[in-house]
């Protein structure tokens, strides 16, 4: 009986095991920064249709990469953009970023633009 308990939850378990394979120290470190980046920045962020400040922006999308890293979606730190921090999962719309008298940006592009940036500066 308990090896049938045994294999039963083995089975059911099986498809979330599979699912979450960890993310490299460096991937980490660069979705760290990522995030660290947008709740520093002097930046307003627009979310369907209504701009918010930094903070809230990193908020909302730290629980967006929470709820896509549990669902084993992210694997690199490409995922965390596309699949936490470039549009609504509920409107489909596109985040933007507004910086100062910068031209508005999305989110996507921004954020591509600092990984590059990063990398740069990691590997010297």
């Amino acid at each position: 009986m308990n090896l049938l308990r045994i294999i039963l939850l083995f089975v059911i378990l099986s498809p979330a095991i599979s699912l979450s394979s960890p993310l490299t120290k460096d991937t980490t470190a660069e979705i760290d920064h990522l995030l660290q980046f947008i709740s520093t920045s002097p930046c307003k962020f627009m979310r369907n249709g209504k701009w918010y400040a930094a903070s809230e922006a990193a908020n909302h999308i730290r629980k967006k990469y929470e709820y896509v890293l549990g669902k084993g979606l992210v694997n690199s730190s490409e995922d965390f953009i596309q699949y936490s921090a470039t549009k609504s999962s509920i409107s489909g719309k596109a985040y933007i970023v507004r910086c100062g008298v910068e031209p508005e940006i999305s989110s996507a592009a921004w954020l591509h633009r600092e990984l590059t940036v990063y990398r740069t500066h990691s590997e010297q």
